[in-house]
């Protein structure tokens, strides 16, 4: 069996990596021309459903690597105003795994072939049953399954599901990341402190690694190459509902809403990596459709994008990419037929991907209350 995984986000990475264990071919193609081309995100948490989907998705050699570059953290989040007084508290102390997004990714990447600049145009389902994936900059690419993991902008939903598409929440925020030093250790000292100013809201919350991810992967596993990446506080602006940027840079957008804000804040703000820092929208995808399975199929944003305030976007792309890992290994095994294991992994991740979309819905009007919800 051959599968065909566009988009080398973690979900489709870690099905790839997950097929390759069980000895399923499984072929990445990507539209960025390389693939560290463009901003990839920064730490995110791990709930133990999205932690045990990465680790089985892993050759177990690597797990003690895994282990090494997620640290666990209180979920729980202090509620600030912009001199630093606590005002409040949200969560209730929950414990996850915190891990960096590039490290993650990096470490999904390895010992994958990804195709790079190659934009999917669309496909054709074979007489045979196989699908032909058509590429704007290279040959077509045959396989028995076609799995859309290609995020927010699905090229594989358009075709496979026209009425699904991006519903846009009118949130827009800045993301970035400064190093941390001793001048920030105290800004973040629960999982994360959310800054609530007049009509913005900061939010913050450290990356301190364990071990280097770079040292790390050569004292545990050194057919791993990681980023050489050092701790980080990263910090996101809820910009107001205009959501309008007309400062020279990312940076200058959030410094001209913090007037009168505690001097640490704003210099932390000012000794970003500008590099790192890019304002974003929230869209979300809910499924508007189910489709007769067959031998294409989405996974992660590409059919249940959620917002980032819901913190399990990446966690269910990562469950998805598990289950449907699960249900191949049973075709391969000769105890499903294909389109019958897509079927069980459709009805599976219909149903918690759209509870996913709906809980993240649910807490957005905390840090943008102006939101437009489904």
């Amino acid at each position: 069996m051959r599968v065909s995984v566009v988009g080398a986000g973690l979900g489709g990475l870690a099905l790839a990596q997950g097929l390759r264990g069980a000895g399923i071919e499984a072929d990445v193609f990507e539209r960025d021309p390389g693939i560290i081309a463009r901003f990839q995100g920064y730490r995110l948490m791990l709930n133990p459903v999205g932690f045990q989907a990465v680790r089985d998705c892993l050759p177990t050699r690597w797990h003690p690597l895994l282990d090494e570059i997620v640290i666990d953290a209180s979920a729980e989040q202090l509620i600030l105003d912009p001199l630093l007084n606590e005002i409040g508290r949200l969560g209730s102390g929950r414990t996850g795994i915190v891990v960096d997004r590039q490290v993650l990714r990096h470490l999904l990447l390895t010992g994958l072939t990804v195709h790079t600049d190659a934009a999917l145009t669309g496909y054709d389902v074979l007489a045979d049953g196989t699908v032909r994936a058509r590429f704007a900059h290279r040959d077509p690419a045959t396989a028995d399954l076609l799995v859309g993991a290609d995020g927010v902008t699905s090229a594989v939903r358009g075709v496979l599901s026209p009425r699904t598409t991006p519903t846009d929440t009118g949130v827009r925020f800045v993301i970035g990341r400064t190093p941390l030093t001793d001048e920030f250790a105290g800004l973040s000292k629960a999982y994360g402190s959310k800054i609530a100013g007049d009509g913005v809201s900061l939010l913050l919350g450290a990356m301190r690694f364990r071990t280097p991810p770079k040292q790390a992967a050569e004292r545990l596993a050194p057919d791993v190459t990681l980023p050489d990446i050092g701790d980080y506080v990263r910090w996101a602006m809820i910009l107001p509902s205009d959501g309008s940027l007309e400062e020279p840079t990312a940076q200058d957008a959030v410094l001209s809403r913090m007037d009168g804000w505690h001097p640490e804040l704003r210099a932390l703000i000012e000794q970003a990596d500008p590099d790192n820092s890019t304002l974003l929208s929230i869209r979300v995808v809910k499924p508007a459709e189910r489709w007769a399975s067959g031998p294409v199929t989405l996974l992660g944003d590409a059919i249940h994008a959620t917002s980032p305030t819901g913190g399990n976007g990446a966690n269910t792309a990562l469950r998805d990419a598990d289950l449907l890992r699960r249900c191949l290994i049973e075709v391969e095994e000769g105890r499903q037929d294909l389109l019958g294991a897509v079927g069980d992994y459709e009805r599976q991740m219909f149903e918690y991907g759209a509870e996913a979309v709906r809980s993240s819905l649910e807490k957005l009007p905390a840090f943008a209350p102006e939101a437009k919800l489904l």
